[in-house]
């Protein structure tokens, strides 16, 4: 018995690259805040672009906090996101043209988040990754940590907890 031929890599990048565009473009203020997504196989690398609307304190001049916790919080949210959608992408039971269509799986929704500020944010691009040290069918714990120029130096990390959305009806549970 023969087995299916794998798929050309070029077709699985482009499924991934577009499930994850659509997750990103759901939310209008990642657009606004400039942040972007890099994606390594299944891991995600956020990035905040540097604007000048982001500067906080202009005699410093630094990030605003708000704009660095937007950062962190939507890192986490993002990646959680992702999570549950990687399997269903893999196994091609969630097309990316449905989900650039609008039919999005919901997004985990934050209980809290409390962010630690460990220096100032520098007037440049900043990047964070995020951890999931939990995730369950009701609720999520994330761990994310935020630098500039070198990994090793944070400025900023978080911790936040999210309620999970249940996953859709099936023909069988609806």
């Amino acid at each position: 018995m023969a087995r299916p031929r794998p798929e050309p890599i070029q077709v699985v990048k482009q499924r991934r690259d577009s499930a994850l565009k659509a997750l990103v473009d759901a939310v209008p203020y990642i657009r606004f805040l400039g942040i972007e997504f890099d994606r390594r196989g299944d891991e995600l690398t956020a990035v905040l672009n540097y604007d000048d609307k982001l500067i906080g304190n202009p005699f410093l001049p630094a990030l605003h906090g708000g704009a660095t916790a937007a950062f962190l919080e939507v890192t986490a949210i993002i990646a959680l996101g992702w999570a549950q959608v990687w399997p269903q992408i893999e196994s091609g039971a969630l097309d990316p043209q449905d989900m650039a269509a609008g039919r999005l799986p919901r997004m985990p929704k934050t209980i809290d988040f409390t962010v630690d500020y460990l220096r100032s944010g520098l007037p440049r691009d900043a990047y964070a990754r995020a951890t999931i040290n939990r995730s369950g069918r009701r609720y999520a714990s994330v761990q994310v940590a935020a630098w500039q120029d070198h990994h090793d130096k944070l400025y900023a990390q978080a911790t936040g907890h999210f309620l999970m959305a249940p996953p859709p009806p099936t023909d069988e549970t609806a």
